[in-house]
This record gives C-alpha cells, structure tokens and sequence, in this order.
C-alpha cells in the first residue's frame, strides 16, 4: 500500500462515525461544526498542516469531503491520542502507520528508558536493604 492510499483509507476511517451532509462543498462554519471544533481552529490547522483549501468567487472558504476527513483525523490524533501538533503533522506525513502504533513514540528509546528505570529501581532496593528505611513514611 503507497503512502497516498494509507492516507486515503485513514481518512476515510475518520469519516466513518460522521454523518455528514451530501455536498460537495462545504464553508468554514459547517466544517468546524462537523469536526467539533471553532472555524479560528480549523484556519489554525490549515497553516500547521499546509492545507489549501477552494477559495468561492467571494473569497470564502470552501472544504471538501476529504478535507473535512483530514480535520477529523488531526482532531483525533490532537485530541483523542494526546499528539503535538509535530507529532501529529509527522504521522499524517508518514500515512500514520508506524508512528499510529506506537503512539508516535521510538520503540528502541522506550527499550532504553525501560532498562534504565529496571536499574535504577535495583539499586534503590539495595540501599533500602543496606540501610534500611530511616526517616521514610509510608
């Protein structure tokens, strides 16, 4: 699968639980009411996310069925799956496969911190054993 249908098929997911009217086009009120969010977040999304959306003969911004899929995937990845706005641009970037599964995160890092909080917890368990624990509450 090309990072293009990755793409497609997670907006389309997004799309899944919406119920969204048979338009073509929609303008920046009735996209941020479908998304769930104030229209000044989705012109906040567009400049994160370089989206460029249809401009009417009067200036007005006009979203399609993808971009509304788009919005609902970065409200997600923001709101549900606690992302920065970094981490989520480079999961949409990626197509949302490696990064989506992990939770954005460097699984080898992770590894590492695990290690080094394993050791740390040891070594505080023998000085509590060696010294016994004076002057602790519990």
């Amino acid at each position: 699968m090309s990072a293009d249908e990755s793409k497609d098929s997670a907006e389309e997911e997004a799309l899944g639980d919406v119920e969204m009217p048979d338009k073509l086009f929609f303008r920046i009120g009735e996209a941020a009411q479908i998304v769930g969010v104030e229209p000044h977040v989705l012109r906040y999304w567009e400049s994160e996310f370089k989206m460029r959306p249809q401009r009417s003969s009067s200036g007005q911004r006009m979203y399609r069925r993808k971009d509304i899929a788009r919005f609902l995937r970065i409200r997600k990845l923001l709101h549900d799956e606690g992302f920065t706005i970094a981490g989520a641009r480079k999961v949409l970037l990626d197509g949302g496969s490696d990064a989506s599964a992990s939770g954005g995160a460097d699984v080898g890092r992770l590894g590492d911190a695990l290690k080094r909080i394993a050791d740390v917890r040891t070594k505080i368990t023998a000085l509590q054993d060696k010294y016994g624990t004076v002057g602790v509450a519990s």
